[in-house]
C-alpha cells in the first residue's frame, strides 16, 4: 500500500505545471556548481571510506575520475544509458604510467556498464555507497516510481546520496522552467523531502537534508540551488537473502589497476626500496674510506678484519623510533672486496617492512633479482664497482 501511495505522489510530482518567470540576471556560482557536487561526494568518501562505490547515472564519468584516487575504493561502478557517452569516456579511468610506478596499496577494479538506475542487476547489490547525482529528475513518473524499489530494496547499499534541482530557486534564473530539456520535473524542498522521507520509511533508512549553491543575499527563502538528501541504512547487517544473479547490464568497460596486492607489483616496490638502499650504503662506506687517511685502499679492503664495526652509515631521514630500530639492526659490513647488507637492516626499513610480513618474504621476494650470501641472510655486491647501478 505505502508503495503506491509514493507512486502517486510521485505521478502528482512530475505531471505538476511549471510557469514561464520574467528575466533575470544571471547567477554564477564559484567554484561551479557540478563541481560542488562532485566535492561533496568527495568529502563524504573521504569521511566513511566506503570500499564499493557505484555512481548511476555517471554520464561523462568526472566524478568516477574524482574518486578512483581514493585509497579506500575498492570497487568502482559507473552506470547510464548512454552507451556511446560511456565508450567515449572510459579512456579517463584507464590506469596511467604512474599508477604502475606507484601501485595502489589495494586493487581497485573500476567498470562501467551500460544499463538503468531502474534496472535490477546483482552485481551492485553490497555497495558501501551509491550516487544519484542530478538523475531523478530525468525519470519520468513510470521509472520515478520503479526506482526506490531498485536502489533501495534492491540494491539496498549502505548509504545513497541524491541530489535533484530545487525548483523554489528556478524564478532567480532567467526565465527558466526546467533547467534542462530532459528533466521530466523539478521539485521544491518539501516535495523533495516528502518523498525522501516516505522513501526512507518504506525501505528502513534515515535520511537527513543539506544542499550546495547558496541563494544571493535577499533570497535566502528560496534555500539551496541544488537539494540532497543523504539516506543510510539503518540496520548495519541484515541477514543476507538469496537473490539470483541478473546480469542485464551491459559491460562497456572494465579495468583492474595495479596493485601491491599482486605479486610482481609488490616485488617491484620492494626492490625499489632495496636495491638503492644496499648502493647508498656502499657509496657512504667508499667515501668515508677516501677521507681517511690510514693507508691504501685496496690492502683495507683485502683485510678481512676490516668488518661492520668499521664504519658508521648515514641513513635517511626516518623518525625518532624508526631510526632507533634501524640502529638495532645488524650493521652492513665488508669481506675483502665483497660488501654485504643484513637482510635484517633491510628489513628495518619502515618502507620495507610495511611490504613485508617478515624477512622471509623479503627474502622470497628479491631472491630472483640480487644476490645473496649462501645463507640467505644478507645481499651481496662487489664493492668496488660503482658502474653496476
Amino acid at each position: 500500500m505505502e508503495e503506491n501511495n509514493i507512486q502517486v505522489k510521485c505521478n502528482s510530482m512530475v505531471d505538476g505545471n511549471f510557469e514561464e518567470v520574467p528575466s533575470k540576471e544571471v547567477i554564477k556560482f564559484n567554484p561551479p556548481l557540478y563541481r560542488q557536487r562532485y566535492q561533496y561526494i568527495k568529502d563524504l568518501v573521504e569521511q566513511h571510506k566506503p570500499k564499493k562505490v557505484a555512481d548511476l547515472g555517471c554520464g561523462d564519468t568526472s566524478l568516477l575520475w574524482i574518486l578512483k584516487f581514493h585509497k579506500c575504493i575498492e570497487l568502482l561502478v559507473g552506470v547510464d544509458t548512454d552507451e556511446d557517452k560511456l565508450r567515449w569516456k572510459e579512456y579517463k579511468l584507464c590506469p596511467v604510467s604512474g599508477d604502475y610506478i606507484k601501485p595502489r596499496e589495494l586493487t581497485m577494479t573500476v567498470t562501467l556498464y551500460h544499463g538503468s538506475a531502474v534496472e535490477r542487476d546483482s552485481r551492485l547489490l553490497g555497495f558501501d555507497l551509491i550516487t544519484c547525482i542530478e538523475l531523478i529528475e530525468h525519470l519520468d513518473s513510470n521509472d520515478l516510481a520503479k526506482f526506490p524499489e531498485v536502489v533501495f530494496g534492491f540494491f539496498s547499499p549502505a548509504m545513497i546520496v541524491i541530489s535533484t534541482p530545487n525548483s523554489e530557486f528556478n524564478p532567480l534564473f532567467p526565465a527558466v522552467t526546467l533547467r534542462d530539456s530532459d528533466h521530466k520535473f523539478e521539485w521544491n524542498r518539501i516535495q523533495f523531502q516528502t518523498w525522501a522521507l516516505d522513501v526512507a520509511k518504506l525501505y528502513n533508512y534515515s535520511v537527513e537534508f543539506t544542499g550546495l549553491g547558496k541563494p544571493p543575499a535577499g533570497a535566502e527563502n528560496v534555500g539551496y540551488c541544488t537539494q540532497i538528501g543523504i539516506f543510510r541504512k539503518n540496520l548495519a547487517k541484515e541477514a543476507e537473502s538469496c537473490v539470483s544473479e541478473q546480469h542485464v547490464y551491459k559491460v562497456v568497460y572494465t579495468v583492474t589497476y595495479p596493485s601491491l596486492q599482486q605479486k610482481k607489483y609488490r616485488q617491484g616496490a620492494v626492490l625499489s626500496e632495496v636495491i638503492p638502499e644496499v648502493y647508498d650504503l656502499r657509496r657512504e662506506l667508499l667515501q668515508s674510506l677516501k677521507q681517511q687517511d690510514a693507508g691504501d685502499l685496496g690492502d683495507m679492503l683485502a683485510d678481512p678484519a676490516y668488518t661492520e664495526d668499521s664504519f658508521e652509515c648515514c641513513e635517511p631521514e626516518l623518525s625518532l623510533l624508526e631510526k632507533a630500530n634501524v640502529e638495532k639492526a645488524p650493521k652492513p659490513f665488508c669481506v675483502g672486496n665483497k660488501f654485504y647488507v643484513p637482510l635484517e637492516r633491510l628489513f628495518a626499513l619502515p618502507r620495507v617492512k610495511h611490504l613485508c610480513v617478515n624477512i622471509e618474504m623479503l627474502r622470497t621476494l628479491i631472491a630472483d633479482r640480487v644476490t645473496l650470501t649462501s645463507d640467505g641472510s644478507a645481499v651481496m655486491v662487489d664493492m668496488h664497482d660503482e658502474e653496476d647501478y
